[in-house]
């Protein structure tokens, strides 16, 4: 037996999220379905990390376990034979028996894309989310830096959350603006559930002069998710990347949201 990891990318508007449903509408189930009909036989994938419904993905990781001798190349061309074109296998490698997509992880990275004009664009449609309101980037980056290191995030954290902590450890938190787009950058150990799009969500709040950056600082140690703003759109989010140790040897590639959205 030999186990598989491959590197995916999707757009997640056509779809309810990665984890497998009997509507079959889902990121793993197309995933599942390629890859039965390249090896002519059912193949089970286990993520790094599940996304919502509308949520994308520069670089989602899963594992498999197969019988089957095949070159990487081999299986990143015929497996994406039989995908729709909104999910791509972008490399294959395999791996140790030992390693596991998900707990083999080390850290995991998200990119919140924001489309900040009066005016929506239909280009950045299902790939920004979208705020009329002029923004103060810089009050902005003042609240995000009172999130970094390790805090309990139960303000940011969904009621349908099934993590046994709400304790994680963000390393980083960039806020930055290019021309009417506004991008959020976040690299930490791991991720609640709709942990993002709550904190770009309070963010926006700040963003708008609604709240002072020190907003951010008293909605953690309140630890009231009912007290922070609204979860935000999910439109504009994207999976960036899994961190695993060098010794697994995956070919990851290190890719910018904002380089694919097309300019409005």
């Amino acid at each position: 037996m030999k186990r598989i990891a491959l590197g995916i990318e999707y757009d997640g508007q056509s779809w309810l999220g990665w984890q497998t449903q009997p509507n079959g509408r889902t990121v793993q189930d197309r995933l599942q379905d390629a890859l039965a009909r390249f090896a002519c036989t059912p193949i089970a994938v286990t993520c790094a990390g599940r996304t919502d419904t509308g949520v994308h993905a520069l670089e989602q990781v899963v594992h498999f376990d197969t019988t089957l001798t095949r070159e990487a190349f081999s299986w990143v061309r015929g497996v994406n034979a039989f995908l729709p074109a909104s999910i791509a296998v972008r490399w294959a490698a395999p791996v140790a028996q030992d390693f596991h997509a998900r707990f083999s992880a080390r850290g995991r990275s998200y990119s919140y894309l924001l489309y900040n004009h009066a005016i929506r664009s239909p280009l950045a449609a299902g790939r920004a989310g979208w705020c009329f309101r002029p923004l103060d980037v810089d009050a902005m980056r003042a609240g995000a830096a009172h999130l970094l290191g390790e805090h309990d995030f139960s303000a940011f954290r969904s009621s349908e959350c099934q993590a046994n902590s709400p304790v994680r450890t963000l390393y980083r938190l960039d806020v930055a603006r290019h021309g009417d787009l506004v991008e959020f950058n976040l690299h930490g150990n791991a991720f609640l559930h709709h942990m993002v799009r709550n904190i770009v969500g309070a963010l926006i709040e700040v963003g708008k002069g609604r709240q002072a950056p020190e907003w951010m600082a008293w909605l953690l140690h309140g630890r009231e998710r009912a007290l922070a703003a609204p979860t935000f759109m999910p439109d504009g989010l994207y999976l960036a990347g899994v961190d695993y140790d060098a010794k697994w040897g995956l070919p990851q590639e290190a890719r910018a949201a904002r380089v694919l959205l097309p300019r409005p």
